[in-house]
């Protein structure tokens, strides 16, 4: 697919989340499977992904296309926690306009750096985040809570001045 002409950058809605939840699991499931601890991809259920997309709006900037939810990225403090592009727009320039949104609202929130966790297996989005300038500063244990508990994943951290 070639590039799209500017997909419109603006905050997520409430009737955004169906969406949303779609491509986030799509792409989770994508980069993730293989690379994560059994028991994350237990916890990643398909109404986990509707749940916490719902939940997560405030935190959303989506990318439109034409009335269509072709992104989004999730930005809290000074990390993008979310990073993904519905399968019809990958290879689009999609992402790279989505991920500059997201160091814009990082520097907003004021802070001189943005970083991000990617698990070391998903290749794809490592490359991704290094041609947009991003730099690897090392592994991680990022912890992620679930049914009171927390599943330790073993991530590297990506980090970029803003």
């Amino acid at each position: 697919m070639g590039r799209v002409t500017e997909p419109l950058i603006r905050p997520a809605r409430s009737a955004d989340a169906a969406e949303v939840a779609a491509i986030w699991e799509s792409g989770w499931r994508d980069g993730h499977l293989g690379n994560v601890p059994d028991a994350l991809v237990a916890a990643r259920s398909h109404d986990s992904f509707r749940t916490r997309a719902g939940k997560r709006v405030p935190d959303t900037t989506v990318a439109d296309v034409g009335g269509v939810v072709a992104g989004f990225v999730m930005v809290v403090g000074d990390e993008v926690e979310q990073v993904y592009v519905g399968g019809a727009h990958r290879g689009t320039g999609i992402a790279a306009v989505l991920l500059a949104a997201a160091e814009r609202l990082v520097a907003a929130n004021g802070f001189g750096t943005a970083w991000l966790a990617v698990v070391p297996g998903n290749a794809r989005a490592r490359r991704f985040y290094e041609r947009c300038g991003w730099s690897d500063a090392g592994p991680f244990d990022n912890p992620v809570p679930h049914a009171g508990q927390i599943i330790a994943v073993p991530c590297r951290r990506y980090e970029k001045r803003v």
